[in-house]
């Protein structure tokens, strides 16, 4: 493992543009629950994965009954404000801090990243802290409306400042699309990209691990895994190489080999 590090950190090092990819394996160490997991909200609770797929056809149907269920429900996550990033996160926002890194495009909704340092985040799946607008795509942090209000007047759902739509969670609902935008961000991010770290995700969730699979098409690309398992990208040959073990411990390490290369 200690050359496969060594490794990393000369990759991340000669690189001239990095970027990294995330997923729940990163936060699970954090104590946030994964979904599909052995222990995973969604295999203890068949029926909360159901109510998942259906959500966002109730949210165009009725958008203030939508909005009603939800504040009266509790999130699956619990309450991520209470959450803190760990040492994953922490090396991430380092590396980025020292000029490696350039972008995180993650699939976490947990907005651990940026609350660990890291500038500039592309949250793939949205951000649970915000809102966005159905119509025109604008984002508001979540405390620029007072939702409870909006529940005791009976004016659900929020609505859009800019162009009066509804207003939905950011986070990205099944049967949704990926907004255009955050689209057009990533596949900028990987095409710039020579060198990708992909750190605690399956990859097997789309769209986002058609992201690697782009990135393996182009000339020059190094992509390099640190995950707990092999992934479907280590069995195709999409990555160059797997660093098994956890990204808490994992990306620390590389960090300070990065560190000894600077020296």
């Amino acid at each position: 493992m200690d050359e496969l590090i060594k490794r990393a950190a000369n990759d991340l090092v000669g690189a001239k543009y990095a970027i990294a990819l995330t997923g729940a394996g990163i936060s699970t160490e954090s104590g946030i629950h994964d979904f599909r997991g052995p222990d995973g909200i969604w295999t203890k609770d068949p029926e909360a994965e159901m109510r998942a797929y259906e959500a966002y056809g109730r949210l165009r149907a009725n958008p203030k009954a939508f909005w009603e269920e939800t504040l009266n429900m509790p999130s699956l996550l619990g309450d991520l404000t209470q959450v803190k990033p760990n040492r994953g996160h922490l090396a991430l926002a380092q590396l980025e801090k020292t000029g490696i890194i350039k972008c995180v495009i993650t699939q976490n909704i947990d907005n651990l990243h940026e609350t660990a340092g890291s500038q500039r985040v592309i949250d793939y799946h949205g951000n649970h802290f915000k809102l966005r607008c159905m119509r025109c795509n604008t984002r508001y942090f979540i405390e620029e409306y007072d939702l409870n209000q909006l529940r005791e007047t009976n004016t659900l759902p929020p609505r859009c400042r800019s162009c009066d739509g509804v207003l939905k969670l950011d986070v990205v609902y099944f049967q949704e699309p990926i907004p255009g935008d955050i689209v057009a961000q990533s596949l900028e991010e990987v095409e710039k990209c020579d060198v990708m770290l992909i750190c605690g995700t399956s990859a097997v969730v789309y769209p986002f691990a058609n992201l690697p699979r782009i990135a393996r098409d182009k000339i020059g690309v190094t992509i390099i895994e640190v995950n707990g398992e092999p992934t479907p990208l280590t069995d195709e040959g999409v990555s160059d190489y797997l660093i098994l073990g956890k990204t808490g411990e994992i990306l620390p390490a590389i960090v300070s080999a990065v560190e000894e290369l600077r020296k």
